[in-house]
């Protein structure tokens, strides 16, 4: 290379071809400490701006006079400053002129930012995106008013004036344009109709010639060059279609015709420009389509295929230096970050972001890529769109293209401020490795996964019987001649045969991985048998079968828990959308704490409509169910005890009370007004948990018993808004809305089954009671056996005076003083009538609750010590779970130590034993032969304390 054809040589050539034109102006700069290097640094690195500069030098003096290049632009100013230059504007060669002019000022000034290192990154990109924005807005402004002078108003049917909306997608939608980007835009207007003028157009033919009118004028090369090279290709139907949409027409579009890659293409969509209403309008109908409501991981092999034609363009082409496209370019980092949004962004909201940083961000604090592969795809992303602009800021053309010569190759990294290419184009290799490697890991072929396995063959039918029995035999199986013919019913069942062509696709794939997994299972004949249902149940919904194909992690954890517990495989096959929590074994193993449970909840519901009850309760029930497969997980690994599994299902249920009866609250509220004149300053209105909810004893299919408070001891009072109604009335409506929302079947199923049962008078009771009916009723007409259920009590939610006034009030009843004698025949008299009703019992079983010996009598022997003594150790009443409650009655030596310790061991081992039924979802049973110490313990116990009366 010559001298004279270094870079910064000829940055210098051209700086004295300036200062010879303009010699008073070169003094005025030389003098300004600093301006002539950084003249020269910027325009060694940029020829676009040197040109424009010798072509109007008074730009470059105007610029520096004004302080615009080193002063940061605030949001508006670009629209500002183009208004003003295009006042007085009155026809299109005048607008087309102005806005070129005005587009290459300003390029001018964000080039010499960018490249003297005044303007990070992110300025650059916002500020190209602000001048796009300003460049559309205006024009179309102009435009516009013009076409109705000349064509009339475009009107809807009903009359109303339209306006056209412009949606600016890619880059331009995430705000991060690059330095010589083409802008691709979408036009559409809200509704049919024609023109108001004498001879009118129809809508569609008036805003299609806007539309027109509207590229021209950014497109086209004239003189003065162009503003910015429109694509609106991405339109419905693309070059075939219209250039510009009714909203109905673009809703049918997307909701019937669009491609999988529109999806990826629209997250980016953003109003650039036209009237705001309609925008929201338009992107509010477009949300549906981009972000599903379940989980989509069919985008992954779309987002995939994207990606192998693109690779397989640039190798035809001989562009693998592209740094954009080519192998650890740009576009693989904005397709990591989609991919996750189209997958998830349908139900987690904070995905639903443009630019592709932030987007990165979030997937790291959701755990969806570590903190290193966060930080690494993000420094790639900053080094690699410098680069681009770098490349783009020397002719303002579009290329993504490394330089080849040695003077561009030395400009490129001279401009990214290194002394030579081998050190810059070290860098940018380490940087697009890391990208290749992250890409490849998320990307994974699942193809290659299923070529490995050996009974790829089995699935697609091409051994013969003896051969596929004796294949499934040696992978594990047990017997693999019904395992065949399992395999031969589920091929042939009503879910596959009615699989599409993408479905059979996704099914190859998993099936000869799905078996390989479960051969190595501890029961693979059993698990098989389970997960085969599960398939059965989601085979239509590919998205699942997808899910299960790209993640081996999912999987995995899937064999794992089939093979534990028939219960979670039974969640799994009712609420597919489970399979979400097998994704990650950290976040799988690990169930939230109330804390974290209520953000949870918090977050599933702030994506929905406040309005939409239906939405609402389907959100609650994937929370509760998604939650308490996570305890269940953690359960069966050992990794949380037995007492502590109760306490997470527990407060499970207690996050949802508090959120339903502040949904119904809110509702009533709404249209009532608030109650007036109750005890509280809230709500006034309590939820008392009874059983297993007030117990802290819940188990995985534990009904909710609940008893619901109001603070209204006055009949006449009303509610204080528009449509009044009595107090009662209101908390009476409130409950029945609040049992609407537990019990109500969704998609998702019933949030919990209710029984509120236990309210005074029972089931002819007032379904929300009075603290004063309640107080009335506890202290005068309950029953021995109420006060045992009272022992159970506890306030889950609601109004903290309500809830302070039940406290009392049970204390007071709960801590009168009893006759030992009555209430040991009362208690024991409702224990052998409970036995004889419920006692299943028989033909060599055990009944672990009901049963003699069991956790009834457990409970009651319980009830029964607390029921006595309260009034002289008051204390006992603080607690209302079996375990603590034992503990109190040690500590006051009412049971010895030996039969308090002896009630608290039966009654882990009976719990337990209950709890592995239920997660097998088998009957509360036990062989008669299982169980018999602690059985006989119990029952000894309860004739020491039930029968004869010693305690000792």
């Amino acid at each position: 290379m010559q001298p004279s054809e270094y870079p910064a040589k000829q940055a210098e050539i051209k700086w004295h071809h300036w200062q010879a034109a303009a010699p008073e102006w070169a003094a005025e700069l030389r003098a300004v400490e600093g301006f002539e290097a950084e003249l020269l640094r910027v325009w060694e690195g940029s020829d676009f701006v040197a040109q424009y500069c010798l072509k109007q030098p008074e730009l470059l003096m105007r610029l520096q006079r004004s302080g615009e290049l080193v002063r940061s632009y605030s949001d508006g100013d670009l629209e500002r400053l183009l208004a003003e230059r295009l006042t007085g504007v009155a026809d299109e060669p005048a607008l087309h002129r102005e806005l070129r002019r005005f587009r290459n000022e300003q390029m001018v000034r964000i080039i010499w930012r960018d490249l003297s290192q005044a303007a990070p990154l992110a300025e650059t990109l916002e500020d190209l995106s602000a001048l796009a924005d300003a460049c559309v807005s205006q024009a179309l402004s102009r435009l516009y008013a013009w076409a109705v002078e000349k064509q009339g108003v475009p009107r809807s049917a009903t009359g109303e004036q339209q306006y056209l909306v412009v949606l600016g997608m890619g880059k331009l939608g995430a705000r991060e344009l690059n330095l010589s980007s083409d802008i691709d835009l979408i036009f559409a207007y809200p509704e049919p109709g024609g023109t108001d003028a004498g001879r009118p157009l129809s809508n569609e033919q008036f805003f299609i010639r806007l539309c027109q009118q509207l590229v021209k004028a950014l497109n086209s090369q004239t003189a003065d060059g162009f503003v910015f090279r429109v694509d609106a290709r991405l339109r419905p139907f693309g070059d075939a279609g219209p250039l510009a949409f009714s909203f109905d027409a673009m809703e049918t579009y997307y909701q019937s015709h669009a491609r999988e890659w529109e999806r990826y293409a629209m997250i980016k969509a953003r109003v650039v420009a036209g009237d705001a209403a309609a925008g929201r309008e338009v992107m509010a109908m477009l949300q549906p389509f981009i972000y599903r409501r379940y989980l989509d991981f069919g985008a992954i092999e779309s987002i995939r295929d994207m990606k192998r034609l693109i690779s397989r363009e640039l190798k035809r082409k001989g562009m693998a230096d592209n740094v954009k496209l080519g192998p650890g370019g740009i576009r693989e980092i904005e397709f990591i970050g989609q991919a996750f949004q189209l997958i998830r962004g349908g139900r987690e909201p904070e995905l639903q972001i443009r630019p592709i940083l932030p987007v990165l961000q979030v997937l790291g604090e959701k755990q969806q890529l570590s903190v290193e592969e966060v930080a690494e795809l993000s420094e790639a992303y900053r080094f690699l769109r410098l680069v681009e602009n770098r490349i783009q800021a020397w002719k303002d053309r579009q290329t993504h293209l490394l330089p080849e010569s040695e003077a561009g190759r030395l400009r490129i990294a001279r401009s990214m401020g290194f002394a030579d290419w081998a050190s810059f184009f070290a860098l940018l290799e380490l940087h697009r490795l890391r990208v290749q490697a992250h890409f490849d890991n998320v990307f994974a072929l699942s193809e290659e996964v299923v070529a490995e396995s050996p009974l790829q063959a089995l699935w697609e039918q091409e051994l013969e019987d003896e051969q596929a029995v004796a294949l499934l035999e040696q992978s594990g199986y047990a017997a693999g001649e019904a395992v065949l013919a399992r395999l031969e019913a589920f091929r042939e069942g009503h879910a596959c045969r009615r699989l599409g062509q993408r479905g059979r696709h996704r099914l190859k794939e998993l099936m000869p991985v799905l078996l390989e997994a479960v051969a190595l299972s501890p029961v693979p004949d059993v698990t098989l048998e389970r997960i085969l249902k599960i398939l059965e149940s989601i085979a239509r919904r590919t998205a699942y079968l997808a899910l299960l194909v790209e993640n081996p992690t999912a999987l995995t954890q899937l064999v794992k828990l089939a093979g534990i517990s028939p219960w979670i495989a039974q969640q799994v096959a009712r609420h597919p959308l489970l399979l979400d929590e097998m994704l990650d074994p950290r976040r799988l193993y690990t169930p939230l704490k109330r804390e974290g449970l209520e953000a949870e909840l918090e977050t599933a519901l702030a994506a929905v409509d406040a309005d939409d009850l239906e939405q609402q309760m389907e959100r609650m029930r994937q929370f509760t169910q998604s939650n308490m497969l996570r305890v269940a997980a953690a359960d069966l690994t050992g990794g949380i005890p037995l007492m502590v599994v109760s306490d997470y299902l527990t407060e499970i249920a207690e996050t949802v009370t508090r959120k339903v009866l502040e949904q119904a609250w809110d509702c009533l509220v709404a249209k009532y007004g608030r109650p007036s004149n109750v005890v509280g300053e809230g709500k006034g209105f309590a939820v008392i948990g009874y059983g297993k909810l007030g117990g802290i004893e819940l188990g995985y299919g534990s009904d909710l018993d609940m008893v619901f408070l109001h603070g209204n001891d006055n009949p006449n009072r009303m509610t204080d808004g528009g449509r009044p109604i009595a107090n009662d009335l209101f908390y009476a409506r409130m409950g029945q809305r609040m049992i609407h929302m537990y019990t109500t079947r969704t998609p998702a199923g019933t949030l919990y089954e209710v029984d509120m049962r236990l309210r005074p008078n029972g089931n002819s009771g007032m379904l929300v009671s009075s603290l004063e009916a309640f107080e009335e009723y506890q202290k005068n007409a309950a029953w021995t056996w109420e006060h045992q259920a009272l022992l159970r009590a506890r306030a889950v939610a609601g109004d903290t005076a309500v809830i302070a006034r039940f406290q009392r009030i049970r204390r007071e009843v709960l801590g009168r003083e009893r006759d030992p004698e009555r209430l040991r025949e009362d208690v024991r008299e409702m224990r052998e009538k409970m036995r004889a009703a419920l006692d299943k019992s028989k033909d060599g079983h055990f009944d672990i609750k009901q049963g003699a010996g069991g956790i009834a009598d457990i409970e009651f022997m319980v009830q029964y010590g607390v029921l006595r003594w309260a009034h002289k150790y008051p204390d006992l009443l603080d607690w209302t779970d079996n375990i603590r409650l034992l503990d109190a009655l040690a500590r006051h030596r009412l049971f010895t130590g030996e039969v308090a310790e002896q009630l608290a061991g039966n009654y882990r081992a009976l719990r337990a034993a209950y709890h592995r039924k239920a997660l097998s979802e088998l009957p509360g049973l036990v062989s008669g032969d299982e169980l018999l110490q602690e059985r006989a313990q119990v029952r000894a116990l309860w004739q020491r304390l039930m029968l004869s009366g010693s305690q000792k």
